[in-house]
């Protein structure tokens, strides 16, 4: 009973309580929080070679070194996604986006008074990169969270965020440029990423009732049966038989404990709170980040699709203008093939999510068909020649992009892969595996153009990449059926062995002998 009394006490600031995933009700808040924390993300990520140019003259430094303000923060954010999920399991996911949310604007507002490419790494590269970590992950997982049925298709719509950002703040970044400087408008993107503290501020953590519920369902039915009898007005009797069969069995793993008295009904209140407060505390205190997940071959399968295909994801949208204008294509031209590609990115989560939403799917196999898809249009490229050729790969690439950006990490929460239940913990190991290729990926690239002296040669390596991710993605479902068979088989026959042990006609046994004594009563 206290617990109830400081959830209302504490007004807002308490959890949620379902007794199921909610598939909407608060939720739909914390999808509009995650639309903007992937704006005010990604998309300024995604948006900054916008300052290449300026950076270059301003620090007279080559564009290798300028890319690497970039690597080194989707380096930092994606290798720190552990201690996102540490500090998520430890403090709750709201403080630790609105940290993030702080961090993400304290370094790009120092860096806007950076005398050197080296303090850009620090600034951008280090500080903001950790606050994109602490921002982007734990608010992914909490929108996994609240929906069930409509998770593919509320996570994909919220994650067009990202696109959207890319195609309004290019421009609206380039014209402030020439108003204020590129300075004053770092200043202001920093400033302008400082509302992330806000969308942190709107996610209620949830709590499911479910599971705890399960354990102790027994003693729950004949509650609501006695209710239902009280209010037809039967006996009194029925309810001490009813408070019987709830004492008698609700210990149903206990053997030789078959009979209890009958006590009153506030002490059963208190047992009941007491083993749902005891069920749910200890997992978060106990394991702030489970390791676990690294010995399910589903999963690591799994990362390591991750792991390759994050090498197809940055690079396209770094070399895309650079191949654009070595074929001959103006600059304008070469901006409306990137924002062609952000606008079919947008359709492409959309339509992933609408087809995941679908209930007889296996959504493992979608996501390697859009993989596998992804892959064609990274080999396409190459053989594109001129403007209309590389806009239609830019589009075909940006479509199938979104389906396999926006669904991803939500995936981890599917049954094929690890669950609901260690999707957090799940979440950070992925991400900090994918770490490794996000600050691998742009330099190999490079370091292929440089070789070949051909832009072309960019996308094979992409292709690649995503190739031995399709592989990988394949062995998902095989590894986690043939992992999973037969324990559940060895616990359904456990289970069933144990339920034999106990006489059929338990419970019955005992309401005959409380309606015979219910009868001498009333005699």
């Amino acid at each position: 009973s206290k617990m109830t009394v400081k959830a209302v006490k504490m007004g807002c600031m308490a959890p949620n309580v379902y007794s199921k995933v909610p598939d909407g009700g608060w939720g739909w808040t914390v999808a509009f929080a995650f639309f903007f924390v992937e704006a005010l993300t990604y998309g300024i990520i995604k948006s900054f070679g916008v300052f290449f140019n300026d950076l270059m003259e301003s620090f007279d430094e080559t564009n290798s070194r300028i890319s690497w303000i970039i690597s080194i923060c989707v380096f930092v954010q994606t290798f720190t996604a552990p201690l996102s999920t540490v500090l998520s399991n430890r403090f709750g996911h709201r403080l630790v986006v609105m940290a993030g949310g702080v961090l993400i604007s304290t370094g790009m507002v120092i860096a806007s008074f950076a005398r050197s490419v080296v303090d850009m790494y620090i600034t951008i590269g280090v500080i903001s990169g950790l606050g994109y970590c602490l921002s982007f992950l734990p608010t992914v997982t909490i929108l996994s969270q609240y929906f069930d049925k409509r998770r593919s298709l509320v996570t994909a719509v919220a994650s067009t965020g990202e696109c959207f950002a890319v195609f309004s703040f290019a421009p609206a970044i380039t014209a402030l440029k020439e108003q204020i400087g590129w300075r004053y408008s770092l200043l202001s993107v920093g400033v302008l990423q400082l509302s992330i503290v806000v969308c942190g501020s709107l996610l209620r953590p949830i709590i499911i009732k479910e599971q705890e519920e399960v354990k102790a369902q027994p003693p729950e039915e004949p509650a609501e049966t006695k209710y239902m009898l009280e209010n037809e007005q039967t006996r009194t009797s029925i309810e001490s038989i009813d408070s019987g069969v709830e004492i008698t069995t609700s210990p149903s793993n206990v053997p030789g404990k078959t009979k209890a008295e009958p006590k009153s009904e506030e002490p059963k209140e208190h047992v009941q709170i007491l083993a749902e407060n005891n069920s749910t505390p200890p997992e978060p205190k106990t394991k702030l980040l489970d390791f676990s997940v690294m010995r399910d071959y589903s999963f690591i399968c799994y990362a390591l699709f991750g792991l390759f295909a994050t090498l197809g994801f940055f690079a396209p949208s770094l070399y895309i203008i650079p191949l654009s204008l070595s074929l001959g294509i103006g600059k304008d031209h070469s901006a409306y093939i990137l924002s062609a590609m952000a606008i079919a990115e947008v359709f492409g989560r959309i339509s992933a999510g609408w087809v995941l939403n679908k209930k007889p799917i296996r959504k493992i196999y979608i996501e390697l068909i859009c993989v596998v898809l992804l892959s064609v249009a990274l080999f396409a490229f190459p053989f594109a020649s001129e403007f209309w050729g590389l806009m239609t790969c830019s589009i075909f690439f940006g479509f199938m992009l979104g389906t396999v950006a926006g669904t991803h990490i939500p995936l981890l929460a599917e049954d094929d892969v690890v669950g609901i239940e260690k999707m957090s913990s799940a979440a950070g190991v992925y991400v900090f595996i994918q770490s490794l290729a996000g600050l691998a990926g742009p330099p190999l690239a490079g370091v292929i153009v440089d070789t070949t002296q051909n832009y072309s040669s960019a996308f094979y390596s992409c292709a690649a990449g995503m190739v031995l991710g399709a592989v990988f993605l394949s062995l998902v479902r095989p590894c986690k059926v043939g992992l999973c068979h037969r324990p559940q088989r060895g616990a359904e026959e456990s289970a069933a062995g144990a339920a034999s042990d106990l006489p059929e006609d338990f419970i019955d046994m005992d309401i005959g002998k409380g309606e015979n004594s219910g009868k001498g009563e009333n005699s």
